[in-house]
């Protein structure tokens, strides 16, 4: 959904955000890349192979300045060194640095960066889209959002081969946490059940794309969008992005193994 309202939590300056999340990075092996760069800020992407063969996952968020909960979601499960041998680790912590500095939806050139990935005009959204043409096609891929509309949880479900869905299993996580949003129209989208927005249309006749269509049209196996309520404290839309993925990831570890 689109905001509809200013940012109300502190947010640190996006170089430090950056300088911290890449600290963590190098001190548990991720290879650091620096992919762009916007505001003076680089454009980070952390990636770590591990042996064996793991699930490919591909964590990206701040791609909306106004909505800092999901950035700090992820540099927080970094600093925590959450990010183990599991699977094989593909992040980008912060795309829009320039609307976090500011606390806005859109970057410096006020583009919606998550609507510029079919033909991508945005400095961000090309380099992005370079450096995610040069990765292996993730297992699941998961966009970390939040709403200033919504009134609970909710997300988005692209599973165009019919995997084992955790859509229901990730929402059963986070309601000890959150509620749930009731609404059976979401962003203008009917809900496939309560929470759950499964899109049908062919993302090539759609006139953007956000990053999420991007990922299934680039051969994502399994992708969400997930969005915390922003009126909710900042920490409890943190643990609620957190349980989400954490289910998510453990399905698809456990998926992987079996």
């Amino acid at each position: 959904m689109h905001s509809a309202a200013p940012v109300k939590d502190s947010f640190p300056p996006p170089a430090e955000f950056a300088a911290r999340c890449e600290a963590a990075a190098r001190g548990q092996g991720f290879r650091v890349e620096r992919f762009g760069e916007a505001a003076g800020v680089p454009l980070l992407a952390f990636s770590r192979r591990t042996p064996g063969v793991k699930p490919r996952i591909y964590l990206s968020a701040g791609i909306h300045g106004d909505e800092p909960a999901p950035p700090l979601a992820l540099l927080d499960w970094l600093e925590r060194g959450w990010f183990d041998d599991r699977a094989v680790w593909l992040l980008c912590p912060m795309l829009n640095p320039a609307g976090l500095a500011r606390g806005t939806r859109h970057n410096a050139e006020d583009v919606d960066l998550n609507r510029d990935f079919k033909s991508p005009r945005s400095t961000e959204i090309r380099a992005h889209v370079a450096w995610l043409q040069r990765q292996p096609s993730p297992d699941l891929a998961i966009c970390l959002h939040e709403d200033w509309e919504a009134t609970g949880f909710y997300l988005y479900e692209l599973n165009a081969l019919g995997l084992p869905s955790p859509a229901r299993a990730m929402l059963e996580a986070v309601s000890p946490i959150c509620p749930i949003e009731p609404a059976i129209i979401i962003d203008g989208r009917p809900t496939d059940e309560p929470g759950i927005i499964r899109p049908i249309a062919d993302p090539l006749l759609r006139d953007t794309w956000p990053e999420s269509i991007f990922l299934r049209h680039h051969h994502a196996r399994l992708g969400y969008t997930i969005e915390s309520p922003s009126a909710r404290p900042l920490a409890q839309r943190i643990a609620a992005l957190q349980a989400a993925v954490a289910t998510a990831v453990a399905a698809t570890v456990q998926r992987g193994s079996a």
